[in-house]
């Protein structure tokens, strides 16, 4: 299985990355903000930077979605995997027209309210995961597994 994980550096990058113990078993690529902490963390990693700042920005959300339909139409992913921002946006749009699965976790820092990557990206989520249970009340479709931490 290939998978694309995508997310802003900082907090979102770290959620994936604890994911460790799935990712590193399959064919992975990163797409994310080329930062000094993205960098650092990812080293040893292929890692495609992408546009930012994408919160809120409509040239950002322009630029990504342009690197999505190249990134995504070239590496053909099974699976793409994010906790948000912006940047998971057109990665999830564009990797369904491409067939591939979506999971989205809604970062652990909203215990009761969502984030706008989050409602953007429900809608085509093949799997919502969120870990705070009361955010089952936001996002009725979700999956609450607990904290990733």
């Amino acid at each position: 299985m290939k998978i694309c994980l995508v997310g802003s550096s900082g907090g979102h990058l770290t959620h994936l990355y604890m994911l460790k113990p799935f990712w590193s078993k399959h064919d992975r690529f990163w797409v994310t903000f080329d930062k000094e902490d993205a960098v650092s963390l990812l080293k040893g990693e292929r890692m495609i930077p992408c546009y930012y700042p994408a919160n809120r920005s409509l040239w950002g959300l322009i630029l990504n979605t342009k690197l999505a339909f190249k990134v995504l139409s070239k590496e053909r992913p099974d699976l793409i995997i994010s906790s948000g921002a912006a940047t998971a946006v057109p990665f999830f749009y564009i990797g369904k027209l491409f067939g591939a699965k979506t999971v989205c976790i809604e970062v652990f820092d909203r215990i009761d309210r969502s984030t706008l990557s989050g409602r953007l990206v429900y809608l085509v989520a093949d799997k919502f995961i969120v870990q705070w249970e009361d955010m089952k009340k936001i996002y009725p479709k979700a999956v609450f597994l607990g904290s990733i931490f």
